[in-house]
């Protein structure tokens, strides 16, 4: 037998290499993360037969659930405070990473063609430019022909991780976005139209002519026949169409072991070829739960996920976390009461 965990979440040696787990598992949270939480549990299913289920239901949400234990794992894409997690008694560890990109419905406007700056599109969101036409969006956008069209806001109503990192980023990039309106799940819009979750907004903007919303990089691909994203100025001053690559020149700066509980957001990061508005998933779970053995079978598809799932992320442009965090991760779980455990049932089958 082998003690490849120390599990502050397991008090009993669980055999997980010869037989599925007793109950399916549960998360929730991130609609963010849901396209590739999708893609992992369909292949931890077949690989192992074991069920698990995802609520995408928005990071607020996502939080209240596994702070009740309503859920094995919940899913954030905004980390919370260490102070605040050592009073809840929880753990908290990136899963992979992505992009928030502007979108629009601009009639004649191609994916990657429209160009912001932080400071325009903190200025779209205040109410400050009310048309396409506006001299400031044209300034920087002198290739292509912007109509009178008026701007119509769009944007989450949930409480939401994707809002997060958008605020986040617009509070660094505008002082007045900072102090008027802030960052956070959840902000007081001064304007706009709401919709839940990416799907939400993605479907006001793919219905309103001349609105601007944020979405999952993924979410933003899949509605190109309707709407285009456009490319954001980064901290070098450089233009940065959103992709896998930029987004992986954001995390490359990132000092994951600097940080206690992985508490660190990506925005406006440094380097020439880093996309601005680069977001990370978090995953928070309980150190001690009420049932051992479910949180171990969710750490088990967790593992398995970030052990086997870099194919299915790269196919939506996620992220995958490099092996040195994979590793730094599953030393992160060691910590706490140690107990012994059989090698993953995923790695096993």
């Amino acid at each position: 037998m082998t003690k490849r965990l120390r599990l502050p979440i397991i008090f009993t040696a669980l055999v997980m290499a010869t037989q599925s787990f007793a109950a399916d598992t549960r998360g929730a949270g991130s609609t963010f993360v849901s396209p590739v939480m999708a893609k992992w549990i369909d292949a931890y299913k077949a690989r192992t037969g074991n069920i698990v289920s995802y609520q995408s239901v928005g990071s607020s949400i996502g939080v209240g659930l596994i702070k009740k234990e309503a859920v094995d794992f919940g899913a954030s894409d905004m980390p919370l405070d260490p102070r605040e997690l050592d009073k809840l008694g929880m753990m908290q560890f990136p899963i992979v990473v992505g992009g928030v990109v502007p979108v629009v419905n601009i009639d004649g406007i191609k994916p990657g063609q429209i160009r912001f700056t932080g400071a325009m599109l903190a200025d779209i969101y205040l109410g400050k430019l009310r048309s396409w036409n506006d001299p400031a969006i044209r300034a920087i956008n002198p290739d292509i022909k912007l109509p009178s069209t008026p701007i119509t806001v769009v944007h989450r109503i949930d409480g939401s991780g994707t809002t997060f990192n958008w605020s986040n980023y617009l509070s660094k990039v505008s002082p007045q976005w900072k102090t008027t309106v802030g960052e956070g799940t959840s902000v007081e819009w001064p304007l706009g139209l709401g919709g839940r979750g990416n799907d939400g907004v993605a479907s006001l903007v793919s219905l309103v002519p001349g609105s601007i919303g944020y979405l999952e990089y993924t979410y933003a691909l899949q509605r190109l026949d309707k709407i285009s994203f456009g490319v954001v100025q980064n901290s070098a001053g450089n233009f940065v169409v959103p992709d896998a690559a930029s987004f992986q020149a954001a995390a490359s700066s990132a000092d994951w072991k600097a940080e206690k509980d992985f508490h660190l957001v990506l925005t406006n990061a440094p380097g020439e070829d880093a996309y601005p508005i680069t977001a990370t998933t978090f995953v928070l779970m309980p150190k001690t739960a009420k049932s051992p053995e479910r949180s171990a079978a969710a750490i088990d598809f967790i593992r398995w996920s970030l052990e086997n799932g870099k194919s299915q992320a790269e196919m939506l442009n996620y992220v995958p976390l490099p092996p040195a965090l994979i590793e730094q991760i599953e030393h992160y779980w060691q910590q706490g009461v140690e107990a012994p455990t059989v090698a993953s049932a995923a790695g096993k089958r």
